[in-house]
């Protein structure tokens, strides 16, 4: 992956997109580009390269005027200097007609997404192995019900909470009457507005080309890349923090979040793209919380509906990639914590310490999982570090906790080897 030139990935990408792109038909996608074939094609005066198609996909992210509020662009809430992630400490960003109304999730970051699979209920690693059923994984969004890119950029211009556009057609009227139409008409043709699907079509599919723009999102620089190009080293604090991440019997990190080179030789995302029930705490600070009878319960509901009957989902969140992860000031799909200290202290006392993270029912006892309804508790994961029972000592203690939190932060975009200082002349 990293070795891979940026412009022929790019043409792969492009070539893959109204198809699940799979890394080995990279090579043969370039040869034949599907994204001028099928019903996105017939209609198109001249066939847009990729570099277009980046620079309109560029231009429609940081277009606040394709927002009801006119103030309220993409990266309003995937801010470029935050790996694509939220620029504040909100739990839930603020958007609608006036950027008063509060979202019910968090943002999440948009880097690192390019291998992520559309969703499956029963997924099987493709590692000669087929036995092994990894259960829901894949897709878009904090639920996966987005199986793609475009269909991923979508849902934000239309979400009342967000850039709150009435339906579609109100979105490409913004793009025709915008200050980007003069582009859009240059990059998709003259007549492009004159059928609004395919108008729409191709800027959602410029948005999803952006997205996959290796400079912009996923540019493998972070500490962690130059040590597995063996162009840095770890501190002594960060390899323990990384041995800690990966040790079954400590944290057990990766084995959510994969920190290993992949058996193709790619570098590790940080996620193995899972739906999983954590059991976080409901976060009582978000206005859509205010109702009791309210519960975000993910691949279930009720965001996506295509699952609602599976109970046994219910709860169940996208795993992140952890690149990035020291950029944030928020933490998980409500935002309920505000520092990874927080968050590692969650993850090795949930089970034994419960009181420090649920309140207490009116007979005094804990309420764990407050953010589920009743009876659902099954569907919480129970494998280590959520392994405990009350009184025991956690899977890390507070030093151990530090060193894992020093090696998160060798994920961070953007490391430079530090210069040997200079030496004095006398």
């Amino acid at each position: 992956m990293m070795k891979t030139n940026s412009t022929l990935l790019l043409a792969a990408v492009a070539a893959c997109l109204l198809a699940a792109c799979h890394p080995a038909a990279q090579k043969e996608a370039v040869a034949k580009p599907a994204y001028l074939s099928g019903a996105y094609a017939p209609t198109l005066q001249r066939q847009p390269s990729v570099a277009q198609m980046t620079a309109m996909g560029r231009a429609m992210f940081f277009e606040p005027s394709l927002s009801v509020s006119g103030k309220m662009s993409c990266a309003s809430c995937h801010s470029p200097e935050h790996a694509y992630g939220p620029p504040n400490g909100l739990a839930v960003q603020l958007g609608g007609p006036e950027l008063k109304d509060a979202g019910t999730r968090a943002a999440p970051s948009l880097r690192y997404l390019q291998t992520a699979p559309a969703f499956t209920e029963h997924y099987h690693d493709d590692d000669g192995d087929d036995s092994v059923d990894a259960g829901p994984t894949g897709g878009r969004n904090w639920d996966g019900r987005a199986q793609s890119g475009h269909e991923q950029a979508l849902a934000p211009l239309l979400s009342k909470r967000e850039m709150g556009n009435r339906d579609a057609a109100a979105v490409v009227a913004k793009l025709q009457a915008g200050p980007l139409a003069a582009q859009f008409r240059q990059t998709y043709g003259a007549d492009i507005f004159a059928q609004p699907g395919q108008a729409l079509r191709w800027a959602l599919m410029s948005l999803e080309v952006f997205q996959e723009s290796p400079l912009d999102f996923y540019p493998y620089t972070s500490k962690y890349d130059a040590v597995l190009r063996k162009q840095a080293v770890l501190s002594p604090q960060e390899a323990r923090g990384l041995a800690l991440f990966n040790d079954e019997r400590k944290g057990n990190c990766a084995s959510c979040h994969i920190s290993q080179i992949t058996s193709g030789g790619a570098f590790p995302q940080f996620t193995d793209y899972g739906l999983i029930n954590i059991g976080v705490p409901r976060n009582g600070k978000l206005p859509v919380n205010a109702d009791p009878a309210y519960f975000d319960m993910g691949l279930c509901g009720p965001d996506r509906t295509d699952l609602m009957e599976h109970k046994e989902y219910c709860g169940s969140f996208k795993t992140p990639s952890l690149r990035n992860v020291a950029l944030r000031k928020v933490f998980f799909h409500n935002g309920s914590f505000t520092s990874l200290e927080q968050v590692l202290r969650f993850y090795v006392q949930r089970d034994t310490a419960p009181q420090k993270w649920y309140p207490m029912d009116k007979n005094g006892k804990v309420r764990k999982y407050d953010d589920l309804p009743l009876g659902l508790a099954a569907n919480v994961n129970v494998e280590a570090p959520f392994d405990r029972q009350p009184g025991q000592a956690p899977a890390l203690n507070d030093r151990e906790i530090a060193d894992v939190i020093a090696f998160l932060h060798t994920l961070t975009d953007g490391y430079r080897e530090p210069r040997p200082a200079q030496g004095k002349h006398g």
